[in-house]
């Protein structure tokens, strides 16, 4: 049996690096984390060249064609993200390296993320606790109570753009609200018993919260853009958990501080880190920013080693089956 040599870069548990030991002969593990940042071209090229690796298994690395160029004998490229886009796939598909990687491996992270911040949008959580912590509770006074009745998540209309593995699992949490789910996606060919597809404009014409969950491509850049978001209701929330390039910055700048929707919840940004147009969205009062964390958990780094070793583990066998 052929032993493989297998570089993995990205945060991988010593289970899932002891499995694939089992099924493929060795694992060198030299995790970007030790470094404190993703390796660069030449630095991996480097590192595979010094662990003679027939295979290599990345998160965040500079995959390119000149590394790709200089290891045309690699297996396969495990990447542990929902898109393998730090890696040249035009050069890996001409070179014939298979790319695999984890869809959904953050979706249960970017799903709660979702829940937890639309709530806390929704009853004025962060406002309320700014007042309490300013030492403005007075004596007998009701003020709290009237200044920050919020909004309860249940009965709400959710439009989803986009409904693939993060979508779909925010639905599924959304029917214990209960909410009513819509969604727009030219993808996805089969109907869902509880949730209703429609047009892109009907998304933003018909929902209370409208959320984002597009990849990048030529198609999406800029999708979402001034004419879409003329259509929101003036009460309406515009949640971005995706990527920001598929937005237009500037018209849902403009949104927001005409108050021609009712807020923003944005995790991804045009510059990160910010510049001073991204920290106008930030610092705006109805916007709810983080740093770019929905998909930061712990779980997730469980999840993807789950989702890659089983790939692997059935392309092995699909290998032993055509030798």
């Amino acid at each position: 049996m052929f032993i493989m040599n297998i570089l993995i870069t990205a945060p991988y548990h010593e289970a899932g690096r002891k499995q694939l030991q089992q099924i493929f002969g060795n694992v060198v593990y030299r995790v970007w984390k030790d470094i404190g940042r993703a390796y660069r071209a030449d630095e991996l090229d480097r590192l595979l060249n010094e662990t003679a690796a027939d295979a290599l298994i990345t998160e965040h690395d500079e995959v390119n064609k000149t590394v790709l160029e200089n290891h045309p004998h690699l297996q396969f490229i495990g990447v542990c993200r929902g898109t393998p886009s730090n890696v040249d796939l035009v050069t890996a598909q001409k070179l014939n390296i298979p790319v695999f990687n984890t869809p959904a491996r953050n979706a249960q992270a970017v799903a709660e993320m979702f829940i937890a911040n639309v709530i806390t949008l929704l009853r004025q959580v962060i406002p309320g606790t700014k007042w309490l912590r300013d030492r403005n509770w007075q004596k007998g006074a009701h003020t709290s109570y009237l200044q920050f009745k919020g909004n309860e998540l249940a009965g709400k209309t959710v439009g989803m753009v986009g409904f693939g593995a993060v979508g779909q699992r925010i639905a599924g949490i959304l029917k214990a609200f209960p909410c009513t789910v819509l969604y727009y996606d030219p993808y996805i060919t089969h109907s869902f018993e509880h949730y209703k597809q429609v047009s892109l404009e009907e998304i933003f014409e018909k929902s209370d919260i409208v959320s984002i969950h597009l990849p990048v491509n030529d198609s999406t850049k800029g999708m979402i853009n001034k004419s879409l978001l003329s259509r929101m209701r003036k009460d309406a929330i515009f949640v971005n958990t995706a990527r920001a390039v598929v937005v237009n910055r500037n018209d849902l700048l403009g949104a927001i501080e005409s108050h021609s929707i009712g807020g923003a919840i944005l995790d991804v940004f045009d510059h990160e880190p910010p510049d001073e147009t991204d920290y106008r969205l930030i610092d705006h009062p109805h916007v709810l920013a983080t740093p770019h964390i929905a998909g930061a958990t712990h779980e997730v780094e469980d999840h993807h080693v789950a989702i890659l070793n089983e790939k692997l583990l059935r392309w092995k066998e699909e290998q032993n089956s055509h030798s």
